[in-house]
């Protein structure tokens, strides 16, 4: 198939390309400098050229405190953008594959969030996402809207300093040799190269609608970092965070698990659980480094 993939520089965006193009698919990856979603002509632009048959879209303003200060410019890009690649994708006959967050939640429910659970977001960001998948969901029939949660994977985040939970974790243990975590969140590590995966997969089927792609469990913060210290034998002295000690600005969910019901339903979960992938994510991470000494 024809795909494009907006955002493809970015971490998940990049696991997509290469994801795609390991399936044999036709894959076209945009930038920023090819294409302005918040901007109807330059979506159309854009899409008109190359005639997709699928188009994902994984560009958002992600960064959670610009958001809640700017919630105008977060409308733009978060709901306007997903509505103008929508109506692209509904005139050329294309699938759309929107990603979203779990961030559309409150984290009051204390168990898995399944595709059913009505959405009540805390902020900006959250409000911004979940009326893109509104957008998305009544403009074109041929949607598929995925929301996710935890993301890290080898391409920087831009969004948050270039680091993602794991890197930063291992340069804060080297660089102070104590690390304190907050254990009041919960969530769900998830993989962008398996939730690239998971989109290869279900790109290829029918089955629109809205799906929660994470991996199998969940964890705190602070249970995440344990992990990722006892794999990598990193020495550390981690601790928990006292509360407040890391304040914010912004409210969070403090418990955002996803649960994969309706790709399960189907049949086409892909997922392991998060230590599997975060153990494969490690391993990838020492190879590649001992190639880079090697070269």
């Amino acid at each position: 198939m024809k795909i494009v993939v907006i955002g493809s520089n970015g971490q998940l965006g990049s696991d997509l390309v290469a994801a795609f193009s390991k399936n044999g698919d036709v894959v076209r990856g945009l930038t920023h400098s090819d294409i302005e979603i918040t901007d109807p002509v330059s979506v159309s632009r854009a899409l008109d050229q190359i005639q997709p048959e699928v188009i994902v879209n994984t560009a958002a303003m992600h960064h959670v405190e610009t958001c809640e200060s700017e919630p105008g410019k977060a409308f733009t890009a978060n709901a306007l953008g997903p509505k103008n690649l929508a109506v692209a994708a509904g005139n050329l006959g294309a699938a759309l594959m929107h990603v979203s967050t779990d961030y559309v939640f409150d984290g009051s429910k204390g168990s898995p969030y399944e595709e059913h659970d009505n959405p009540r977001p805390l902020s900006a960001y959250g409000i911004t996402k979940l009326a893109g998948e509104h957008f998305v969901r009544v403009t074109t029939p041929k949607h598929f809207v995925i929301r996710t949660s935890g993301l890290y994977g080898k391409s920087p985040c831009r969004a948050k300093g270039g680091l993602n939970f794991i890197e930063l974790m291992l340069k804060l243990a080297k660089e102070r040799g104590e690390v304190r975590v907050v254990d009041s969140e919960v969530v769900t590590p998830t993989s962008t190269a398996e939730l690239a995966q998971q989109i290869v997969l279900l790109s290829h089927s029918d089955c629109y609608g809205l799906y929660h792609a994470t991996a199998e469990g969940s964890c705190s913060w602070f249970e995440f970092a344990r992990e990722i210290f006892t794999m990598t034998d990193t020495p550390v002295r981690l601790k928990v965070a006292a509360a407040g000690e890391f304040p914010t600005k912004v409210a969070r969910p403090k418990y955002s698990v996803l649960e994969n019901r309706a790709l399960k339903s189907l049949g086409l979960n892909m997922f392991r659980p998060w230590q599997d992938a975060l153990q494969q994510y490690l391993g990838d991470r020492v190879r590649s480094a001992s190639s880079e000494s090697l070269a």
